[in-house]
């Protein structure tokens, strides 16, 4: 049993289909391979480390142990978050807690800087999500999800804050997806 909406009576959790009825967007294809690549990378370390031990002589149950969580941590910080996004919803699902927006009632949208930049999404019911930007600008689905979403809210008068970050997003999916359409024609 899902979670209510109590601002629409519904069910949170439930899946409405796109106008198009294509359901909901996510970045699967691309979560796979990275996953992929988070265990191969996490594998190769630990491969190296115990070769390395056992070449030196050194190896003990102990440092195999202490290898294997050395490479698991890296696996857990490599995790890719699986987001998907449908008609004014969007969720983050990463290795341990599931974050879930409502799309159309977005109150905060802001942009953190650090070691790798992220999108802070706020709505009304106090939920909140983070996602990477890049994740947005290689899934133009997901994006207009967002988009469709934050537009509504921002005609409600409920987007308080983060119409510019929603804008310089906007703009850089555009460019992206038309560098994109002009390398697949060959017009680059």
């Amino acid at each position: 049993m899902g979670r209510r909406d109590d601002a629409h009576g519904g069910r949170l959790d439930a899946r409405p289909e796109d106008p198009d009825g294509t359901g909901e967007a996510t970045n699967d294809l691309e979560r796979a391979h990275e996953l992929r690549s988070a265990a191969y990378c996490a594998g190769l370390l630990l491969a190296f480390l115990l070769l390395l031990d056992w070449g030196s002589g050194l190896i003990t149950p102990w440092r195999a142990v202490l290898w294997s969580a050395l490479a698991g941590l890296l696996y857990v910080v490599l995790y890719p978050q699986r987001v998907s996004a449908g008609n004014h919803w969007l969720t983050t699902r990463g290795l341990v807690r599931t974050h879930r927006v409502r799309t159309d009632l977005l109150v905060s949208v802001r942009c953190l800087d650090g070691v790798s930049q992220r999108l802070l999404l706020r709505d009304r019911l106090g939920n909140r999500a983070e996602i990477d930007p890049e994740v947005l600008v290689r899934h133009p689905r997901l994006w207009f999800c967002l988009e469709r979403g934050a537009r509504k809210a921002a005609a409600d008068g409920l987007l308080l804050c983060g119409a510019t970050a929603l804008r310089r997003l906007s703009e850089r999916v555009d460019r992206e997806t038309a560098r994109a359409v002009f390398r697949i024609s060959g017009l680059e």
